[in-house]
């Protein structure tokens, strides 16, 4: 880990960088995935997953110059944290980067101390077992407020 002038945090691993860097990012990319390939974030504006990213702490994964993966943690950096929109670029997944991903991230400084961590996810139970995740134990205590179509509303009301 190396901690930057800008006050981003850089981890490198032979050709592989990640970043906190939000300057480094490429939007495009991250959005292409949320927005269109990805089950979570369909349609998602522009706009909101930029202005998402600003309100997180946001992490990219280079190959080089290129963004091969992001991920954001809603956080208050002292009691809680929520990993969100995580994605590594298909080109490169089954080489371990997934998991180096989520164990860099939990193991970012701001980030130590947290009393829960949470996630949601349809189909990488077993990337996050690896590093201490376990379904909920109590699932009947949490309760979400969900609304599906926001995305679509929003683009309307912009119309």
């Amino acid at each position: 880990m190396t901690p930057r002038e800008d006050n981003s945090t850089q981890w490198v691993r032979g050709a592989y960088t990640i970043t906190t860097d939000q300057a480094l990012f490429d939007f495009e990319k991250a959005h292409d995935f949320i927005a269109r390939q990805s089950y979570w974030g369909q349609g998602i504006p522009m706009d909101t997953l930029r202005k998402s990213a600003a309100h997180s702490l946001s992490f990219g994964m280079f190959h080089g110059a290129e963004q091969i993966g992001f991920a954001r943690v809603v956080t208050d950096r002292a009691t809680f944290g929520y990993l969100a929109d995580v994605f590594i670029d298909e080109a490169y997944r089954g080489q371990g980067l997934g998991k180096w991903f989520i164990a860099t991230i939990l193991a970012h400084p701001e980030l130590q101390g947290l009393r829960r961590w949470m996630l949601a996810t349809r189909d990488a139970h077993g990337l996050y077992a690896q590093n201490g995740f376990t379904p909920l134990k109590k699932p009947e205590t949490f309760m979400e407020r969900h609304d599906p179509e926001v995305y679509q509303k929003t683009s309307k009301k912009t119309k």
